[in-house]
């Protein structure tokens, strides 16, 4: 990459070759710096500053800020790492009628590309700054520790979070529950399991009264386990088991009365499982939000929508994402991005590349009326 033509309208053909280079470089949570230099490099020859933003040793964010640093009034947010490789050799990027494949395609680099071609043709246009700025953040897979530094060190009001929504804007988003559940049993030799007790048959047993809990519920809880491992390992009865699970709740649900649901889901297994002996802990807790569609800056996100799309039809987002810790800090983020979120974490992820070029005249459009 040794020369970035410059234009004042979005660019296809720049935007495609950017997206596929940031899909090519494998950037999983945690090892980002590849994808992170060569964005640094990118974002300068666009005519763009970047900062960088300390996250750790060898990790950070890159920011672009307004001419007013103290005036910014909508950030567009992103993430530029990914999960890691399904198929590590098999990741890359592919082309077929109009589709992108490859890690990140959707989760979230062709947001990311979007957002980037918007502030290149900002650059450009060398006009007075607008009050916007653009945050590629890191660690959203794992623990968002970018977005956590993020709004640590700088305020804005309201962003634009360019995670996968088929461009659908989603003023509503889950909130998200992490919860490790630990059971104990009693250690014996392999072949004689009677004379032990299993803590996985236990924690199984444990796992079907919450599977029951989750489909009882009115309010649409969506439960994943996460992981399920046993100790010790060898040619032993474990004695014990560890369950991570994943709680995804709608935004009105009140998650301190959930957690107190659970608690009682695991009091009371104690009356069908013989032997229950469990530990249940509460990690991360992210609660969920509705903005108003009656806010003025929503009334003018509707505004600039309207002008590329043909109908303003706001949803909930039903994933965890960087906006949960946005939210947490006060700021009210609206989730608008490329591809769908079903494709995501899939080992056929694509985005259609037509999506991400509305997305990036999009992004454009909201950042020039701002």
């Amino acid at each position: 990459m040794n020369y970035i033509r410059k234009t004042d309208q979005i660019s296809p053909e720049r935007l495609r070759d950017l997206l596929q280079d940031l899909v090519d470089i494998y950037s999983p949570s945690g090892k980002e710096e590849e994808v992170l230099k060569y964005t640094t490099k990118y974002l300068r020859r666009s005519g763009l500053h970047p900062i960088r933003q300390e996250v750790d040793e060898n990790r950070y964010n890159l920011i672009i800020l307004p001419e007013d640093e103290d005036d910014i009034k909508l950030c567009f947010v992103g993430h530029l790492d990914t999960i890691t490789a399904y198929d590590i050799e098999n990741y890359e990027f592919q082309e077929d009628n109009g589709n992108f494949y490859g890690l990140g395609t959707v989760d979230m680099k062709s947001g990311c590309a979007a957002m980037i071609e918007a502030f290149t043709v900002l650059a450009a246009r060398q006009k007075d700054t607008a009050p916007v700025a653009l945050a590629l953040v890191i660690g959203e897979e794992e623990d968002s520790d970018g977005a956590k530094a993020l709004v640590r060190e700088y305020s804005f009001p309201w962003a634009i979070v360019g995670e996968p929504t088929n461009m659908l804007p989603c003023l509503s988003h889950y909130g998200y529950l992490e919860v490790l559940l630990r059971t104990k049993g009693k250690r014996a030799h392999s072949s004689m399991p009677e004379l032990g007790h299993n803590a996985i048959e236990t924690m199984l047993k444990l796992l079907l009264q919450f599977t029951d809990y989750s489909a009882s519920m009115p309010h649409g809880l969506v439960y994943n386990i996460r992981d399920l491992s046993g100790f010790p390992g060898g040619f032993v009865v474990p004695d014990t088991c560890e369950a991570w699970l994943d709680l995804h709740i709608p935004p009105d649900s009140r998650i301190d009365g959930l957690r107190a649901e659970i608690e009682n889901v695991v009091m009371s297994a104690s009356q069908h499982i013989p032997f229950l002996d469990s530990y249940i802990r509460f990690e991360e807790t992210y609660s969920g939000y509705r903005i108003s569609p009656d806010r003025p800056l929503v009334r003018k996100i509707k505004e600039v929508y309207e002008e590329t799309f043909s109908k303003w039809e706001p949803q909930e987002f039903r994933s965890h994402s960087d906006a949960n810790v946005l939210w947490s800090a006060g700021v009210d983020p609206i989730i608008l991005g490329p591809g769908r979120l079903e494709a995501a974490h899939s080992p056929d992820e694509c985005v259609a590349f037509a999506q991400v070029v509305e997305a990036a005249h999009f992004y454009l459009q909201l950042a020039s009326s701002m």
